[in-house]
């Protein structure tokens, strides 16, 4: 799948590789059994993959840059249309979420629940002239909530995809039904997010992202694959949940945008020059973090170019681009600890995990002249940080990880071709 299509039913093996095809074949088998026999035998399987934020931390909501890839830990699904506009969705570890699409308005009593997400995005279809019919689905996420892998992000295309085939004859590229998801997540789940998220499980694979055009992002598509240069790229989770979380980043989005206000603008994208400027009166104005976190933007803005270019270098085989890139991202790591300040959140300062991570694959990396990379992981605040391993080191340090964060911190993501897609039956 691209960004302009979400073309025909993958096979299996194209989505999780030949070692994993068999497992994968079995988990679905397993999802079918799971749904009424009424439904089984109309079954479609579906796949929306979690994602990691390569490059621009919290840059995607005033219109920045973002360097992300979609990873091969997934929400899987069997789903077939029912009658009467009524979705049943049960999913492993969650509440069984029943909704009535005869009436597509926000609920309160909503807010925060699958049922939200899955009548906001039939609304968004609705508008866009399509069509959001019922369906019953069984579904199992790998994309575990509060990684920072964006597990909603994940759950919205999911469902934001089997409308689109069930119903439409996957006509909506996968960019409107980020869209449409992103919205859902706004304005009926109740969280505030940019588009990063649902625009990377969409499109699939790593790619360089530019919402400069909100309505029509720049899509570049890169190739990349830490493994090439000997690396695994990893997610360390420090056992903090998102759950308590969202004043923080609503915040962080708050304070950008307070900036660009002053301005008389509406996103930072419109006012770099302008803030650098009239910092004391910014100061004066908004206070010293608003200042910071629109200095942390204008950087990170800056950044994502040059880790695109340090990736394209190395996909071309240049000597040198792939330790520029970590370079770059221990660059986006202290932006976003020093002047984005979303590694802890102020609420409750006692825990501070992500920046115990940080600094410990930092002192892992001490005395030694091997490049590696960290960096918050996503939103922030809580939950888990990414890092670039040499393999040949990963055992040590999954090791000194655990130590800390306890057995099965450190999890070797690997970045998967295809965004969210219909599986093929096996």
């Amino acid at each position: 799948m691209n960004q302009d299509t979400q073309g025909a039913a993958a096979p299996i093996e194209a989505v999780y590789g030949p070692d994993k095809a068999g497992a994968a074949a079995a988990r679905y088998a397993a999802l079918i059994a799971g749904m009424p026999e009424a439904y089984r035998g109309a079954a479609r399987l579906f796949s929306a993959p979690g994602r990691a934020e390569l490059g621009g931390n919290h840059t995607d909501h005033n219109r920045g840059k973002v360097l992300a890839a979609s990873l091969d830990l997934d929400i899987a699904a069997a789903a077939a249309p029912a009658p009467d506009k009524q979705v049943v969705f049960r999913s492993a570890g969650y509440p069984l979420a029943c909704v009535d699409l005869s009436n597509l308005a926000p609920r309160a009593e909503e807010r925060g629940t699958t049922a939200a997400l899955i009548r906001g995005i039939a609304a968004g279809f609705v508008r866009k002239g399509a069509e959001a019919g019922g369906f019953t689905a069984s579904a199992d996420s790998a994309v575990l909530p509060g990684s920072g892998l964006s597990s909603s992000a994940a759950a919205e295309v999911l469902v934001g995809l089997i409308y689109n085939v069930l119903y439409n004859n996957s006509r909506l590229s996968a960019l409107e039904i980020a869209k449409i998801g992103q919205d859902a997540e706004n304005n009926y789940f109740g969280k505030p997010s940019g588009l990063m998220d649902q625009a990377a499980s969409a499109i699939g694979g790593a790619a360089a992202i530019d919402f400069k055009d909100p309505v029509s992002p720049a899509v570049r598509r890169l190739a990349f694959n830490p493994e090439d240069s000997g690396y695994a790229l990893c997610v360390v989770n420090t056992g903090g949940s998102h759950a308590d979380l969202t004043a923080d980043y609503a915040a962080v989005q708050d304070e950008m945008k307070a900036v660009a206000r002053f301005f008389g603008k509406s996103v930072l994208r419109e006012v770099e020059g302008l803030a650098v400027e009239r910092l004391q009166d910014l100061r004066g104005a908004l206070g010293d973090r608003a200042v910071v976190r629109a200095l942390h933007f204008f950087n990170e803005n800056r950044r994502v170019d040059a880790m695109t270019g340090a990736l394209t270098r190395a996909a071309a085989g240049a000597s040198g681009a792939f330790a520029a890139y970590l370079a770059l991202v221990n660059q986006s790591c202290d932006s976003s600890w020093e002047l984005l300040q979303n590694s802890y959140s102020l609420s409750n300062p006692r825990e501070q995990p992500i920046s115990l991570a940080l600094a410990l694959t930092r002192a892992f990396f001490d005395h030694t002249a091997i490049p590696f990379g960290c960096r918050v992981q996503g939103g922030g605040f809580a939950g888990t940080i990414q890092a670039y391993i040499p393999q040949d080191l990963l055992a040590p340090y999954c090791a000194a990880m655990d130590q800390a964060f306890g057995g099965g911190s450190v999890t070797a993501v690997r970045i998967r071709p295809l965004g969210a897609v219909e599986i093929a039956a096996p």
